[in-house]
């Protein structure tokens, strides 16, 4: 399977990104190994990690046929289209930018705007967003996407930050349509060890969970 562009159905089987940040251009490979051997289909790299307009330009040249790779931390229309120029198939960001989902919604380029509060969730629901980003989620926890569920049903949330295998099942049972993984994976002291054999390790368990909950639900 390629990925020519950013299948939200598909998405929504395998419902993991992983966030990549401060990751060097020597450390590209181990790493897109270390997700291809985990099952692991969705990644960003952030934009203010060093190069990372080089880093995703690699990475979907050398692994986009098995990876989907996006870019994070996009914080204005000209940052949306170097990412998109540089070959990322979706945008994500920490807060919502009229001008980006704009942009995004003409070139047919998801976007996933980050946002805290029940109106900032429909802002940038009625701006286009594919789903919207809670973060930081671990604030509230999955009680507090239950809630929101309540009155905006329609809206897709994704869990970011503080999301581990032991609270998985709890956000998806809450209302979550996706769940994000960083730092505590893919840690720049891991990437500065090498340490990539416990970064497939952990993100395999972190996929297990997810399967484990949707053979649970059918």
């Amino acid at each position: 399977m390629g990925f020519d562009r950013f299948d939200l159905s598909h998405f929504e089987r395998e419902p993991a990104l992983g966030i990549l940040r401060g990751i060097k251009l020597e450390q590209l490979d181990r790493t897109f190994e270390a997700i291809i051997d985990s099952g692991l289909k969705y990644v960003e790299i952030t934009l203010n990690t060093p190069d990372a307009l080089k880093l995703i330009d690699a990475a979907v040249k050398k692994y986009g046929q098995s990876i989907c790779v996006g870019a994070g931390t996009v914080l204005s229309t000209e940052e949306a289209k170097n990412a998109c120029f540089s070959g990322a198939k979706f945008i994500v960001a920490p807060t919502l930018n009229e001008q980006v989902a704009n942009h995004c919604s003409l070139e047919n380029i998801p976007y996933f705007p980050g946002a805290l509060t029940p109106t900032e969730i429909e802002r940038c629901w009625q701006a286009g967003a594919a789903m919207v980003k809670v973060f930081p989620a671990s604030r509230f926890g999955p009680d507090y996407f239950k809630e929101i569920k309540g009155p905006f049903n329609q809206i897709k949330l994704m869990a970011v930050g503080g999301v581990r295998p032991g609270n998985i099942a709890d956000y998806l049972n809450a209302g979550a349509s996706a769940l994000a993984l960083g730092g505590s994976i893919f840690s720049i002291s891991r990437l500065e060890s090498g340490e990539f054999f416990k970064i497939a390790h952990d993100l395999k368990e972190f996929l297990s969970e997810i399967n484990k909950y949707f053979d649970e639900e059918n």
